[in-house]
């Protein structure tokens, strides 16, 4: 093996690259339009054009990304994750092509590819699983009768599925329908499979994953595990490794099981054995059952490359050339805490959590611990892919300091003017039950309005902000340094100096005073003359001039219905004239993968439809207007 595709982009692409260089391969990549000059492209040594943004048209076009390889000479190909890396069609045309497939072997991806089957056969090899109905009878009413059988609350999930897509948590009977026809559309739309299976609802529940490695050889290990309780719709926000309160007994347990699963399928590379965990009395192993298995490399691996000090990409790398494991399994340890949070472009004012797009403008992180990233400043996000611009993992001897350094990372993260859950992330790591451990899957829902609260910015911040404001014309960016400057502000004959300022946010206006005795705060100074402090991995953004009247007065307009981010309209549920109840979905938008219900803000009557299915549409547009 000397050269090597990557069929993906963004962070793990630049991640494979990295290990890929080390090892002296010649790395190639792949684009779409829409990432012509991506982070990802730039780094490679080859790049090769695949299609139009929409991922359908391109990185999920097996064909194109073979017919690449073959361009460019590559000799193997790593798919990354999500895409095509657990497509056992894509696989097996690779191999079919002479390439090497940095992947598990097509019949262990189909195996484990369809959650139904996958359950069915880890039953048969002794793996305790999930109770629910893994029938094939996807009517609708079958599957209410056995909703019901189970008891609510229920889980719904796409036997395709992954990632928190077509999922669903349902706590009544009256509302299993529309969640069921919600999530069959979901996973219709990310993997082109609609079935769905059914789980009870474990009320308190972990998720607890180990990752497990195979070679061609017949051995496979574990390389411990991972905790991942941290999510919000389904989909994980931070992950630890190893698991806070696993005992050595529970632990072995669990790591046998995810090997037993490994071998039962004939396994070989990188894989992950999920499970979900009762955790209302704790970690015990005969209240932990498996979930599923990802035929792949997490998104989460960083954490357990830390605490082993394992690389696992180049591990991938040697088993798919035909090498054996490096090491036994009494030679892999577990030393130290890592914690990893997941730093995404978007929006979590009142608990939304609204994707967020546009050029990265100004992108500082931080340099005192990894960071892995798929951008870099003037880079652009966009509506066609996930939101994930980044992981901050950082590592230390003990839990709470590692949670200590990547709390104090996520409050220096700055990015504008694209949105990102930074100060979310600051905050759910500084909650004192996540500190002791005292997690699981519902700890964000419980805890939303204190986690999305909309932060404010601090004395230090419009200080900052003041003298932003009034040394605007001397420099673009102000660092947080002293500036001889200072020393002619608020100057005035015959009175003594006057620092004060008078600046605008979301509208209204604040008089801020420049503090010489508080903590200084970057500030960024933009092209509109808007004034932007950074404070606890918030962006505080400051206007120097009042709303126009025009601006004043579609603000306060009522009834109109924007979208709250670009997307695609994948669903209308009225039409003109209707009469609608408050909180009633009209609409829905896909953005980056999901799926997000616009509803009615009151009581009233449908004066106006402007959206169809199909249609693409920009942050701010009027999609609806509502007459009380």
């Amino acid at each position: 093996m000397k050269s090597l595709l990557v069929a993906n982009r963004g962070e793990i692409a630049v991640r494979v690259f990295a290990t890929a260089r080390r090892m002296g391969l010649r790395t190639i990549a792949v684009y779409s339009e829409a990432d012509a000059e991506a982070l990802h492209v730039r780094q490679a040594d080859e790049a090769v054009p695949i299609g139009p943004a929409a991922a359908r048209e391109s990185y999920l076009v097996g064909e194109k990304i073979i017919a690449a390889a073959r361009e460019t000479g590559a000799d193997a190909i790593h798919p990354g994750y999500g895409f095509l890396s657990e497509n056992a069609d894509f696989a097996e045309a690779v191999m079919a092509a002479g390439l090497t497939w940095v992947g598990p072997p097509p019949a262990a991806i189909r195996a484990m590819g369809l959650k139904d089957a996958a359950k069915a056969l880890m039953e048969k090899a002794g793996v305790p699983v999930t109770p629910g109905y893994l029938g094939a009878d996807q009517d609708e009413k079958t599957l209410a009768k056995e909703a019901a059988r189970i008891g609510y609350p229920v889980l719904i999930k796409a036997v395709a599925g992954g990632g928190g897509k077509g999922m669903r948590r349902v706590d009544a009977a009256a509302d299993f329908s529309a969640a069921l026809t919600s999530a069959r559309r979901e996973a219709k739309a990310a993997f082109g499979d609609d079935r769905v299976l059914l789980e009870t609802y474990v009320t308190r529940p972990r998720h607890i994953e180990v990752q497990v490695f195979a070679d061609a050889h017949g051995a496979a290990v574990h390389l411990f595990e991972r905790d991942c309780s941290l999510q919000r719709r389904h989909q994980k926000v931070i992950e630890e490794a190893p698991a806070p309160g696993m005992d050595a007994a529970t632990r072995a347990a669990v790591a046998s099981a995810a090997v037993k699963a490994a071998l039962a399928v004939g396994y070989r590379g990188a894989g992950t054995v999920e499970f979900i965990a009762d955790a209302s009395e704790g970690l015990r192993a005969d209240r932990i059952w498996f979930m599923e298995m990802n035929t792949r490399l997490q998104v989460e691996h960083p954490v357990t490359e830390m605490v082993t000090g394992l690389d696992l990409v180049e591990w991938q790398l040697r088993v798919a050339a035909g090498e054996p494991l490096p090491l036994t399994q009494h030679q892999i340890k577990l030393t130290g805490h890592a914690v990893e949070a997941r730093l995404y472009a978007e929006n979590t004012a009142e608990g939304r959590f609204l994707p967020s797009t546009g050029r990265l403008k100004h992108f500082r992180l931080p340099s005192s611990l990894r960071v892995d990233s798929g951008v870099d400043e003037d880079g652009e996000v966009t509506a066609f892919y996930d939101p994930m611009i980044a992981k901050l993992v950082a590592y230390a001897p003990t839990r709470e300091a590692a949670l200590m350094e990547l709390a104090q990372a996520c409050e220096d993260v700055e990015v504008w003017p694209v949105k990102t859950n930074a100060g979310f992330l600051g905050r759910c790591l500084e909650a004192p039950d996540f500190i002791a451990g005292d997690v699981d899957t519902g700890f964000i829902e419980r805890n939303l309005a204190a986690l999305t609260d909309d932060a404010e910015p601090s004395a230090a911040a419009l200080s900052a902000a003041a003298a932003g404001a009034i040394l605007a014309a001397e420099d673009d960016f102000i660092e947080p340094e002293p500036s001889p400057w200072r020393e002619l502000v608020g100057f005035r004959l015959n009175a003594e100096p006057s620092s004060s300022v008078r600046l605008f946010r979301h509208g209204q206006a604040i008089v801020a005073e420049v503090v010489d005795d508080v903590q200084p705060r970057s500030v960024l100074v933009t092209d509109d003359d808007e004034i932007v402090v950074f404070e606890a991995g918030e962006a505080f953004a400051f206007a120097t001039h009042p709303p126009s009247a025009a601006a004043a007065e579609g603000a306060a307009s009522d009834g109109q219905v924007r979208a709250p981010m670009p997307g695609k309209v994948t669903a209308v549920s009225v039409k003109a004239g209707d009469a609608v109840t408050k909180g009633q979905t009209l609409l829905t938008l896909e953005a980056m993968k999901m799926e997000y219900a616009l509803t009615a803000p009151f009581d009233g009557k449908l004066a106006s439809l402007s959206a169809k299915v199909g249609d693409q549409v920009v942050e701010g547009q009027v999609l609806a207007v509502l007459e009380a």
